[in-house]
């Protein structure tokens, strides 16, 4: 039974678990002891154990990990298997990198649509995903309901952006605009991203080298 409260640690570990997991499945591993999957992972055997604790008993002693099952309980844990509907406002230079290389459906996503006021891109194909005009946002959500909006919109309409979309009713924003948003409805969660902090924590280690 998963507990009522989990830490943002624990939760920002997981897909980290999945990950590698995914990749022994993959390599027709069958199973896996706490302390093998620490060492590929960089942390000790005693905090996977913990970190799996929170949602439940995983493993036997002696025997380890079943590589297949923990892999699909993690993955049902990280909600994998929903399918999440998800749009791109913003079909720019970083939007359609997204949209032609990132495999949402590996992730639980389904990607329906994207949107852009740039006529040029209206209308128009990105690996099969229509780019509709800003203008139609509304009404495709209302109507198609998507969960979370991946926002590659330019900073200065960042804010405004998500808070149009969270009266239009979408609960979840993967946010790489570079602003750090936040939303006052409790429902609304958002994950941003800044590239230039993943940068900048490389730039500190080399120079702790």
């Amino acid at each position: 039974m998963k507990k009522q409260k989990i830490s943002d640690a624990v939760i920002r570990r997981l897909p980290r678990y999945y990950r590698y997991l995914d990749d022994l499945y993959n390599n027709n591993v069958v199973r896996i002891s706490s302390s093998s999957l620490g060492s590929k992972m960089g942390i000790t055997a005693s905090q996977i154990r913990q970190d799996l604790s929170c949602f439940g008993e995983f493993g036997q002693q002696g025997y380890g990990y079943n590589v297949e099952i923990l892999r699909t309980e993690i993955g049902s844990i990280l909600g994998v298997d929903h399918y999440h509907k998800l749009i791109v406002v913003g079909a720019g230079n970083l939007g359609q990198a997204l949209i032609q290389n990132f495999y949402f459906s590996k992730s639980g996503f389904t990607l329906d649509a994207a949107f852009d006021i740039d006529p040029t891109l209206i209308d128009h194909e990105i690996n099969g995903i229509t780019v509709h005009s800003m203008q139609a946002l509304e009404d495709y959500v209302v109507e198609c309901k998507p969960d979370v909006a991946v926002l590659t919109v330019p900073r200065s309409v960042a804010q405004s952006t998500m808070d149009l979309l969270v009266r239009y009713g979408v609960k979840g924003f993967w946010n790489f605009t570079n602003v750090e948003l936040d939303s006052k409805d409790p429902g609304v969660v958002v994950e941003n991203i800044h590239f230039a902090d993943s940068l900048l924590t490389l730039s500190y280690r080399i120079m702790e080298h």
